[in-house]
C-alpha cells in the first residue's frame, strides 16, 4: 500500500489549526531545527530536479556520439594558421593562455622576421619579446624565451627539423603533452594522445566520458574510448562544439544535435566548469 505524503508547510498554513482548536496531527508540527535545516538545504536540488526534463536519456556509445558530432561540425580543424610543422609548433606554444585569433595576427609578422628554426635560433629573446609585445601578445618575455629556446633545440639536436615523437618534443622549451600532440596530430597525422584543452575537458565531463578534472587522466580516459585514428579529429570536433554550442556558462542544449545522448543535457551549466575563485581577503583595518 502506498503511504500518503506529508503536506508541505504551505499547505499546513493554509489549512490552519484543526477544528475546535485542537492541535493538528503530526504533519502540522514544525520539524526540529536540524530537520528544518536539511529541508532548506534540499530545496534547491528538489527544484532543479523538478525543472529538468522528465525523459530518459539512454547510454549512447561514445563512438556513436562522436559520429554525430562529426556530422554537426564537418569543418572542424586546427585554427592556428601555419605552413610547416615548425610554424605550427611555434604558434601552438604562443597560443598558451591566449586566443588563436591573436596568434594568427602575430605569426605573419614573427615568421616574416624569423622564417625558420635557424633564423629564430639566432635571435636574442629580448628582441623577439619586443616584437611580441608590439603585436599585443601577453607573457611576451616567457614566450620569447620558449620559442627561441625550442628553435635552438631543433638546430642543436634535430638538424632544424621538428621531431616526430612526443618524447622528443616535450624536451623542447615551452612544449608539453598538449602542444606535442597538436603538432603530431595536425602536422604528421600521428598523435600519441588526445589534446585536452578547456573545451575538451568540459565536454568530456558533460558527456560522461570522464569523471576527472585532471587533463592527464582525461587524456587516458579518452584514449581508452577512442582509437588513435580518431584522436586528432576528436579534439578539433569537441573544440568546435564547445565554441559554438556547449558554452561554459550557458550551453545551448535546446539547439544541440546530441542532447539526446548527453547525460548532462539541460543542466550542463553546472558540469565541467572550474569552481569560482574565492574572494580575496582584505587586510583587517586597525
Amino acid at each position: 500500500m502506498r503511504r500518503a505524503s506529508a503536506p508541505s508547510s504551505a499547505e499546513t498554513t493554509q489549512r490552519g489549526p484543526a477544528q475546535g482548536g485542537a492541535p493538528a496531527g503530526r504533519s502540522a508540527r514544525r520539524p526540529p531545527g536540524a530537520a528544518a535545516a536539511r529541508a532548506r538545504a534540499a530545496a534547491p536540488a528538489a527544484a532543479a530536479a523538478r525543472s529538468a526534463p522528465a525523459r530518459a536519456r539512454p547510454s549512447t556509445p561514445p563512438q556513436a556520439t562522436f559520429t554525430k558530432l562529426r556530422a554537426l561540425h564537418p569543418d572542424a580543424h586546427c585554427e592556428l594558421d601555419h605552413r610547416s610543422a615548425f610554424e605550427l609548433l611555434v604558434a601552438t606554444v604562443l597560443s598558451a593562455q591566449t586566443t588563436d585569433v591573436l596568434v594568427n595576427k602575430v605569426t605573419p609578422h614573427l615568421f616574416g622576421a624569423y622564417p625558420d628554426a635557424r633564423a629564430l635560433a639566432g635571435a636574442e629573446p629580448a628582441e623577439v619579446a619586443a616584437l611580441l609585445r608590439r603585436l599585443g601578445m601577453g607573457m611576451f618575455n616567457q614566450k620569447a624565451r620558449n620559442i627561441v629556446g625550442l628553435a635552438r633545440g631543433l638546430i642543436e639536436r634535430h638538424g632544424g627539423e621538428v621531431p616526430r615523437t612526443l618524447a622528443e618534443l616535450v624536451k623542447l622549451p615551452g612544449v608539453g603533452r598538449k602542444t606535442a600532440n597538436v603538432v603530431l596530430g595536425v602536422a604528421f597525422g600521428a598523435p600519441e594522445g588526445v589534446v585536452v584543452d578547456t573545451h575538451v575537458q568540459r565536454l568530456a565531463q558533460r558527456l560522461g566520458w570522464t569523471k576527472s578534472d585532471k587533463p592527464e587522466q582525461i587524456e587516458r580516459d579518452l584514449g581508452a574510448l577512442f582509437p588513435q585514428r580518431d584522436r586528432d579529429m576528436l579534439s578539433h570536433t569537441l573544440v568546435f562544439h564547445g565554441r559554438r554550442i556547449c558554452f561554459a556558462r550557458k550551453p545551448a542544449c535546446g539547439g544541440c544535435g546530441i542532447s539526446d545522448a548527453c547525460p548532462s543535457a539541460f543542466r550542463a551549466e553546472n558540469v565541467g566548469r572550474k569552481p569560482p575563485r574565492p574572494p580575496r581577503r582584505r587586510d583587517a583595518q586597525p
